[in-house]
């Protein structure tokens, strides 16, 4: 059950995010890398058939303790690759203090933010991907 505060967050922030969350890799994904695995399931869950490409995927792998953060090409065109590693770099400090939640959320509100000021909500928008997360 998600409690008030994320789903206000969500509806806010949560345009076009993902999160998937994965316990550990399957036997044939252990030769792949956490961004290979990351850009599967991104594939997977349809999240380059947003408008304006602009779908963003945190993707967890806890038996490894990684993540990794995948925005599509038109979030590329407006963002550098620097700020993603900066909001990587945030959540990392909250996951070493066991402050999951916390990490997620304030990647989250983050990059809530940098879709709406590189991409302003209109008149006709509509979230083109399911507000909810994906643990496996």
């Amino acid at each position: 059950m998600r409690s008030r505060r994320s789903s206000v967050m969500l509806k806010k922030y949560g345009r076009e995010i993902r999160i998937s969350i994965r316990q550990k890799r399957g036997w044939w994904e252990r030769k792949l890398t956490i961004e290979e695995m990351a850009r599967r399931d991104f594939h997977l869950l349809g999240m380059t058939q947003t408008k304006d490409r602009i779908g963003i995927l945190i993707f967890l792998l806890l038996q490894d303790r990684k993540f990794f953060i995948l925005a599509d090409e038109g979030i590329h065109k407006k963002v550098e690759d620097s700020r993603w590693t900066e909001i990587a770099g945030e959540m990392s400090v909250q996951f070493s203090k066991n402050n999951f939640k916390d990490g997620i959320i304030r990647g989250v509100r983050v990059m809530g933010e940098i879709l709406s000021n590189n991409f302003p909500r209109k008149d006709d928008d509509i979230n083109e991907l399911p507000m909810r997360s994906k643990c496996r």
